[in-house]
């Protein structure tokens, strides 16, 4: 059989044959070269604990060559997990880089920095793997977001390099349990994305079979029913079935037809890891899957009739002389630099720019700003000062997209995305279904292919299914040793207003203060909020942007319109008073507060509102400590470890020879927010109680 002209029965009982052309002897190369490495690894390297985390590819290989093999348009991505290398080394990955990452030494995917089967690849001149991460299905919806940069890019943007560009989401049968699986299939279905969905299912997530992960241990039968959807099912270890999958699937998807599901069967011939004993599999089925290895199928497949036997023996030795050297060379590159493993966590750690994500790599400039406003007479609200923040940098920015539940024709739960859909449509302010874990990995994945994205979590507590998401975009440029960044703008409204309760109200901006990686702004007036926000527009860094709530059309917070060009830069505070006897640190919606409290004092009170608490102005905060003596923190959040227990730590491991009283702190109790209106203003930092520990520092 020409290789040329491969017939096969399919599923429905339909024969088709296929016309594109596949150059096997590179199939047969690099499987045998990902066996070759999989073998010298369990058999020789993780014995010797040369590399301490190694999961096989082996079963899962033929596919996945095959699919990369299909993946040659240059704005194609590939979003992959810790099973992908065949995948990996049939789009260039070096055998040497390979191991280099599996041994943590210099150069591989993150320069050491993460597990060696944790993958990515820049490559800025062809398919990109994106990004993964070590969680099971967060892979989905960053893919997601790719598809739909494709599709904003290509026809918003009119750039016609990215026709027929597709995104690709590989996975395992377990995978498709989760949150980001189902949320990413929502997102592909209902905006009729550009993705496939390629799942390898071999039966097994770790020891629980795919019966538990969903009915009937089949994913594209449960799935035939959806809208918009192509559903393929067939065997990836049959070389002729799996090429007339994957060509019939990614022909589909790049033909403009939608998004589709393909789902081979494949063996996993060994454990989940190489801990992983399969114990529980019975020694049947165990026989079963060693019979099912796809490497002997290519092989008969292709001898005699496409190559020689001893051609084929040939072609084995090379690769595993090829493996050898591999390991010998990656074994003896040097370990990572230890005095760069702080680097990358923001890009204006080195200035040095990321290959992949956000607005610089693409050489997009902004207009000029400026730390000086240029006040207008009338004051306006905060809501008004981000609507118009938001409407300016739409304007002048055609990469800024703005989303989030409700955000298009209601114009958001708070008003202040109102008329900017109808100005400049729903392709760049547009709604999205309700999981927040698909808002902010959509939003990853439109960073990545060079937009600006601007989410909105309706409120803080909301935030918490998008956690995985946020956690792993913070780390992104770190995880890559600045290959890849993820820069956007969270916009978060929370904290308390004309009541409290559990589930609006939260604070709890430390949370996010301990994630690596994020910038935090809560600015607590309508000018702060402009400067703040094209701060982190114009951002090569992700940036958590706090709304509060009682702030958002409070008096305290009206001041005049600073201008087009206000900016304000992330890590400088602001004095609201000058004073020689106490320093309060302060910001939100507690400046309104100290400032009363320090009104009714006779105590000389300096007062500094942060702006924003990462980074926060420490130099700021120590000069006005250092001429003080003293040092009260105020803040909404809980004290158990909010973030003022950072700013006391610093204050006193650092200027301890210059307090004159111990640093105290006002905040909430270790409770959620109470509805009640007057539990609630019983318990948030008061003015009474501000005053009381001004009081107590002075008189200590």
């Amino acid at each position: 059989m020409a290789a040329s002209e491969i017939t096969k029965t399919m599923s429905n009982n339909k024969t088709k044959t296929t016309d594109t052309a596949i150059d096997w002897f590179k199939v047969a190369d690099t499987m045998l070269l990902s066996r070759a490495i999989d073998e010298l690894e369990e058999n020789e390297l993780v014995p010797a604990k040369k590399i301490l985390y190694q999961f096989s590819a082996r079963g899962h290989e033929l596919a996945q060559i095959l699919l990369g093999m299909h993946l040659n348009h240059p704005k194609d991505a590939a979003s992959a997990y810790y099973r992908s290398r065949p995948l990996m080394l049939t789009l260039g990955l070096t055998a040497e880089d390979a191991f280099a990452s599996g041994m943590a030494k210099s150069g591989g995917y993150s320069d050491g920095r993460d597990i060696g089967v944790v993958c990515n690849m820049p490559n800025t001149d062809g398919v990109k793997v994106l990004p993964m991460a070590g969680d099971v299905g967060s892979q989905y919806t960053p893919a997601a977001g790719w598809a739909q940069a494709i599709e904003y890019r290509k026809n918003v943007l009119e750039e016609d390099e990215y026709s027929e560009a597709i995104s690709v989401i590989l996975g395992g049968d377990a995978s498709v349990a989760t949150n980001g699986f189902w949320s990413a299939l929502t997102m592909a279905t209902t905006l009729n994305l550009p993705i496939l969905f390629f799942i390898e299912d071999n039966g097994y997530g770790i020891s629980v079979s795919s019966d538990l992960q969903t009915p009937g241990a089949n994913i594209a039968n449960n799935l035939y029913s959806f809208k918009n959807l192509r559903v393929f099912n067939g065997d990836g270890t049959d070389p002729e079935e799996a090429l007339e999958n994957i060509e019939q699937a990614t022909g589909y998807v790049r033909g403009g037809k939608g998004p589709a599901l393909l789902r081979l069967t494949v063996p996993r011939l060994n454990g989940h890891s190489y801990q992983d004993n399969q114990a529980y599999k019975d020694a049947d089925l165990l026989k079963k899957e060693q019979k099912n290895d796809p490497l002997k199928k290519l092989k008969a497949f292709m001898v005699p009739s496409i190559m020689e036997e001893k051609e084929w023996e040939k072609l084995e030795k090379k690769n595993q002389k090829i493996a050898g050297q591999a390991a010998e060379s990656a074994w003896n590159r040097p370990d990572p630099d230890k005095d760069n493993v702080e680097n990358y966590v923001f890009y204006e750690d080195l200035n040095e720019t990321q290959v992949v994500g956000g607005l610089l790599p693409e050489g997009i400039s902004f207009p000029e700003s400026s730390e000086e406003p240029t006040p207008e007479k009338q004051r306006i609200n905060i809501v008004e000062a981000v609507r118009r923040t938001l409407d300016y940098e739409l304007g002048v920015n055609d990469r800024v997209l703005v989303f989030g539940e409700d955000v298009g024709a209601k114009g958001g739960v708070h008003a202040a995305t109102m008329g900017l859909q109808s100005k400049y449509g729903s392709e760049r302010v547009f709604d999205t279904s309700l999981s927040e874990e698909g808002i902010i990995g959509r939003a990853v994945g439109l960073a990545y292919a060079g937009l600006m994205p601007v989410p909105e979590i309706q409120f803080r507590k909301y935030a918490d299914p998008a956690t995985e998401q946020i956690k792993n975009t913070g780390t992104i440029r770190w995880r890559t040793a600045n290959q890849f960044a993820a820069p956007m703008v969270v916009r978060m409204p929370g904290g308390f207003a004309k009541c409290g309760d559990p589930w609006h109200s939260e604070s709890n901006e430390v949370f996010f203060a301990h994630i690596v990686g994020w910038q935090i702004a809560y600015p607590s007036n309508a000018e702060d909020a402009v400067g703040l926000l094209r701060s982190a527009l114009r951002s090569n860094n992700p940036t958590i942007y706090f709304e509060h709530r009682n702030l958002l059309d409070s008096k305290y917070a009206r001041k005049p319109y600073p201008g087009d060009q206000f900016v304000i830069p992330f890590g400088k505070g602001k004095k609201l008073s000058e004073g020689d006897d106490l320093t309060i640190v302060t910001w939100g919606a507690m400046c309104e507060r100290c400032e009363e409290a320090a009104a009714q004092s006779d105590t000389s009170i300096e007062i500094i509102d942060l702006r924003s608490i990462s980074p926060w102005d420490k130099e700021m905060v120590f000069e006005s400590v250092k001429k003080t003596g003293r040092c009260l923190i105020v803040h909404e959040d809980t004290s158990t470890a909010g973030f003022g227990a950072e700013i006391a730590a610093s204050v006193t491991q650092e200027l301890f020879r210059y307090l004159d009283a111990p640093v105290q702190r006002v905040t909430m109790p270790d409770i959620p927010m109470p509805y009640n209106v007057s539990l609630m203003n019983h318990v948030l930092p008061g003015t009474d109680k501000i005053l009381l520990s001004i009081e107590e520092l002075v008189l200590f």
